[in-house]
């Protein structure tokens, strides 16, 4: 006979903000940071308890606990579908992208490390693994940074971490990102190199970067116009020289963000973020849709939260080890991700996510 079922209804939901200052100032084709906030959510059932966590705004903390709480209390925690339901249709006057997407992907993820925990599992092996090994591309190189300190850290990735792609931003000053990807080109050898614009181009500047960017080995080009630019990005992909491929949808807040961007033949390769697509569930959504289109899916971000679930995605490309992230996840929990030969893995003798929020050596970020 099988292990009779036993309901574990959710009794609890805590949030909590966390600001973390940067290690130097850090920028990008269109926007300019010198901290992070990581929000990190609690869910409990059952005797066990289920951490999620994004990257927003410390508000997401007071969404989570005085709006999503409240329809998700209650809701059996082996039915997160229902949880997730219930959490999109509370936030229908809201607006479900940006700040909510994020809280209830938070909030999402919480649920699957519980149901695994709950169920004594890693949760790829809930989820049903696919791999068990996850390649990731080293990622950072700031247009804040000198060139010094953009070679170190990109060679870096190289060197001490054996990644086999490493990602700089470029486009908030075009005309010195020839020489910047000179640069690097020397710092990390016949390493592919991928290029991140964020948006900050025209159409026209992005080709003819494109161009130059061929005999330079780079093999991927984000975001070269911005990701609400469908169109744009269409005409790019087309005329792309090979091999570099263009690659977009960090911003997807749910499943149609992603449709319309493969339906519109926008991209070589369609990423998501578990921290913004409504998490774990969203993250797996979108693997099965990109799946249909015959498209791979690439992992922006949070390596920890999207370890597991990019076990079970059928065309999953790489997850990006981005250096705010690492740093972020590696201070805050036990059993964070760390890369090596390029490879991250989920640890098998952990349950859930295998991640421990380390209450006491964080608490002095806590908003």
């Amino acid at each position: 006979m099988g292990t009779s079922y036993h309901a574990a209804p959710i009794t609890d939901i805590k949030a909590r903000a966390y600001k973390v200052p940067t290690d130097a100032p850090e920028a990008d084709g269109t926007f300019s940071w010198d901290s992070t906030t990581i929000v990190v959510v609690h869910v409990e059932a059952g005797g066990q308890r289920g951490l999620g966590f994004t990257y927003s705004d410390a508000t997401n903390a007071h969404l989570i606990t005085d709006t999503l709480a409240s329809v998700v209390k209650g809701v059996d925690a082996f039915d997160i579908p229902r949880a997730l339901h219930a959490m999109r249709h509370r936030v229908r006057n809201i607006g479900r992208a940006g700040l909510a997407a994020t809280g209830m992907s938070a909030v999402d993820a919480a649920l699957w490390d519980l149901k695994a925990k709950l169920l004594g599992l890693p949760l790829y092996k809930l989820l049903g693994a696919i791999r068990d090994r996850i390649p990731v591309y080293g990622s950072g190189g700031f247009t804040s940074y000198t060139d010094k300190q953009l070679c170190e850290q990109l060679a870096g990735w190289v060197e001490r971490n054996g990644c086999r792609w490493v990602k700089m931003k470029v486009g908030s000053d075009p005309d010195r990102d020839p020489d910047r990807v000179k640069a690097v080109r020397s710092a990390i050898g016949d390493t592919p190199l991928f290029v991140d614009a964020n948006g900050a181009l025209s159409v026209k500047r992005a080709r003819s970067f494109g161009l130059f960017c061929v005999d330079q080995n780079v093999r991927w080009f984000e975001e070269p116009v911005s990701s609400d630019d469908l169109a744009g990005l269409r005409v790019l992909r087309d005329t792309m020289p090979a091999p570099i491929e263009v690659a977009a949808g960090e911003y997807a807040y749910d499943l149609d963000d992603v449709r319309a961007m493969l339906e519109a033949n926008a991209v070589d390769v369609q990423q998501a973020d578990a921290s913004r697509c409504c998490g774990i569930s969203g993250f797996l959504a979108a693997g099965e849709l990109c799946d249909a289109h015959h498209i791979d899916l690439s992992g922006h971000c949070a390596p920890s939260l999207h370890r597991h679930a990019a076990c079970a995605v059928p065309r999953f490309r790489h997850l990006e080890y981005f250096h705010d992230h690492v740093r972020i996840e590696s201070m805050f929990f036990d059993g964070a991700s760390e890369a090596h030969d390029g490879i991250i893995s989920p640890d098998p003798d952990r349950p859930g996510l295998g991640l421990e929020l380390k209450t006491q050596d964080v608490e002095r970020f806590a908003v």
